[in-house]
């Protein structure tokens, strides 16, 4: 995919300077890259935020102290802003100079009890692997002993030579306890003053303790900081910490600063510098997704500025959002537009209470304006997306800003502009989380049925130009799918171009009698109205009466069903409550005649393949000219059989109050009996069936002699 980072640049992204981005390591481009964990950098080659260079004059600084009597450093930064990283520069500059650095990591034990314990213990095992150390370890050692008794002998077990036994070791111990504190202390600075070059105690990660344990950790510090040729460097939050060190009205602000000697706040990441490592870790991300989805480069300018940005602090945040990225679009293979994905994850990964609301808020969100104002709108909808607005707490601007550029449907709900329905297609073309579906899709990861339907519409489009290709396509498809791929096409109306016509229109009528009925909602169209809903947009398209003539005489003959050519020529002609006036009266009425001549002409085997025979028929002989042959329907069992089903239909009622359906079955009798031109010739047919029916007749036979017998139903009867 493109780069992101190149994409973002537009000609009024004046809130970002991005011409000053600088461009990634050409490694990264050539390269596949692959997502990292959020672990500090170790070598000067990983520093992408130019820390190289103050940690360099940082290790240069702590080599220039007074260590006489020993010093403590501070690295202060909030969490995530690479102190680690920044420690581990200055620590290899520092070991390159000749310095012992010994690390201890707090965060690895907890209580005091153990904190003590394994300070001295860890001390003094590094020490004593060092060349030249070994001593200083040793009364490192006994020092630790006399402030942590026997509780720490558990722990001690991994550094103590092999061979040596317990009752040594407590001997030894107690003796230390009768030498006293002092005694002790003094044979630790005797040692540490022959060093020609200072220790560095290293501790980091003190901001991720209890209240408690920073509290030990600091007084452990107070009393070893006089040592001669100790250095310790600290790295933590100053918020944090002096929150945890203040008590009884002492600030601990106060309390740091008489332990501290020196304190170096981490060197904030310029806006531009982060702007690049986001980008560049969105790339990495992505590189490897083989469809990540449509990437709308006019709205990511405005995404990433008003709903991204404002929720990456460090290079934490970057890495967290990242890995976040990868494994969500990915997964989502392309059904759903990559900016808004992007937004979304970085308010699933920092804005957890929002996303949380987000599964609630979708009919808020996605629900475009009814027409009749905000007086007939249901009240929870602005209730929902007020809602997720205030579980932004501080960031409310940035979720205003998410409804603002993801849900123009729900940005009503807060002052914003109206969007109506006819949108919706729109956003489903572009798969966009305006729209319900692709939106639950996103949630859920659960490709309902309209997603899916408007997923192989897509692929159907883009073969619509070839016949052969867009009819194998259509026929690929399980056969009761193909009527809502059909519908969804819809959502290409304003693409529909000339070359679209013809062989969109000759595959969509010939594939019309082979579409199944099925049951429908009170307010679901029929399989018919779907498919010449999407028959009149195309020709519609040609927009000249000339043109669309043309188009018609070269459709006609190329579609088969009768009942197919009767729809196209209804559409684009002149009958009331039908036709849309396409063409010319004169070429509508030629269009008429011809197909009437057509019917009349065909064979029994032609007719009795007709899916929608009884209209067909009942048109050609109700509008037949004085000069025009009568009509006549031939004796043939196959035909009375597709007439019968044709004229079946079903009377759907539902009752105030409930959800149910009901369904009746009905014949058009009195249709019925005008096409046979009188009910004794359609009795005579039926009896003809009766000798033998199909299969799969179903109850057809039945509701005949009931209409035979001279039953009729009622308007609204409950029979």
């Amino acid at each position: 995919m493109n780069c992101i980072r190149s994409l973002f640049k537009r000609k009024n992204a004046d809130s970002v300077n991005v011409e000053k981005v600088p461009s990634p390591p050409s490694q990264f481009d050539q390269e596949m890259v692959c997502l990292s964990a959020d672990n500090p950098i170790t070598k000067p080659e990983d520093d992408a935020l130019g820390r190289l260079k103050p940690a360099s004059s940082f290790a240069k600084q702590i080599l220039s102290l007074d260590a006489s009597e020993g010093v403590v450093v501070g690295v202060l930064g909030a969490w995530g802003s690479g102190k680690t990283s920044f420690v581990n520069l200055a620590q290899g500059l520092l070991e390159k100079s000749g310095v012992t650095v010994l690390e201890f990591n707090p965060w690895m034990f907890s209580g005091a009890d153990q904190l003590v314990q394994s300070f001295f213990i860890e001390l003094s095992a590094q020490l004593k692997i060092h060349p030249g150390m070994a001593e200083i370890g040793e009364r490192i050692e006994e020092y630790g002993e006399t402030f942590s008794g026997l509780g720490w002998l558990p722990l001690v077990g991994p550094w103590i030579e092999r061979g040596r036994v317990v009752t040594d070791i407590l001997a030894k111990s107690l003796q230390r306890k009768k030498e006293g504190v002092k005694a002790s202390q003094s044979r630790v600075r005797d040692a540490l003053k022959k060093l020609n070059d200072p220790i560095v105690v290293v501790l980091d990660d003190i901001d991720r303790l209890s209240t408690q344990e920073i509290r030990d950790i600091f007084k452990l510090v107070r009393l070893t900081a006089n040592f001669p040729n100790i250095i310790y460097l600290l790295a933590f939050d100053r918020y944090r910490v002096e929150q945890a060190l203040g008590e009884q009205g002492i600030p601990g602000r106060d309390y740091l600063e008489k332990i501290l000697q020196i304190g170096v706040d981490l060197p904030a990441v310029p806006d531009h510098v982060l702007n690049s490592q986001i980008f560049k870790a969105i790339d990495g991300a992505l590189n490897d997704v083989k469809n990540p989805g449509h990437f709308d480069s006019e709205l990511w300018p405005d995404v990433f500025m008003e709903v991204i940005r404002p929720l990456i602090r460090n290079m934490r945040d970057v890495r967290r959002y990242a890995a976040s990225i990868h494994g969500t679009v990915r997964d989502l293979e392309g059904r759903v537009a990559l900016v808004d994905v992007l937004a979304l994850e970085a308010i699933r990964v920092f804005l957890p209470d929002v996303f949380h609301r987000l599964r609630l808020t979708v009919d808020g969100l996605t629900t475009t304006e009814n027409g009749f104002g905000a007086r007939d709108e249901p009240p929870q909808l602005k209730e929902q997306v007020e809602s997720l607005v205030e579980a932004g707490g501080d960031q409310r601007e940035c979720v205003r800003n998410l409804i603002r550029r993801l849900f123009p449907g729900g940005e009503r709900h807060l002052g914003g502009m109206h969007y109506g329905g006819d949108w919706k297609n729109r956003w489903l073309r572009e798969r966009r989380v305006a729209h319900e579906d692709v939106l639950r899709y996103y949630l859920e990861r659960f490709i309902g049925k309209q997603l899916q339907a408007f997923s192989d519409a897509e692929s159907a489009w883009t073969t619509i130009t070839d016949k052969a290709a867009f009819a194998s396509y259509l026929e690929s498809l399980p056969i009761e799918r193909v009527q809502d791929v059909i519908s969804s096409l819809e959502a290409y109306e304003d693409e529909f171009g000339t070359e679209h016509v013809i062989p969109g229109t000759v595959v969509l009528l010939n594939i019309l009698p082979k579409l199944p009925d099925r049951q429908r909602g009170m307010f679901d169209l029929d399989t018919g109205l779907t498919v010449g809903r999407v028959v009149y947009r195309l020709v519609r398209a040609l927009k000249e009466p000339e043109a669309i003539e043309e188009a018609v005489k070269e459709i006609l003959p190329e579609v088969k069903p009768l009942s197919s050519k009767q729809r196209l020529v209804t559409i684009v002609g002149y009958r009331e409550g039908a036709g849309h006036k396409l063409v010319s009266e004169s070429a509508a009425e030629r269009f008429e005649a011809e197909l009437r001549s057509e019917v009349r002409n065909a064979s029994p085997e032609d007719l009795a393949r007709e899916t929608d025979l009884l209209r067909t028929l009942l048109l050609t002989k109700r509008e037949a000219g004085p000069d025009e042959p009568e009509l006549i329907v031939p004796d043939s069992p196959q035909v009375t059989y597709a007439l019968l089903k044709s004229a079946r239909s079903e009377v759907r009622s539902q009752s105030m109050g409930s959800r149910a359906v009901r369904r009746k079955p009905r014949l058009a009798w009195d249709v019925l009996t005008e096409v046979y031109g009188g009910e004794d010739k359609l009795r005579e047919q039926i009896e003809v069936l009766k000798a033998s029916p199909p299969e799969d007749i179903g109850d057809l036979l039945e509701l005949a002699d009931k209409y035979l017998s001279g039953w009729r139903p009622k308007e609204f009867d409950d029979d």
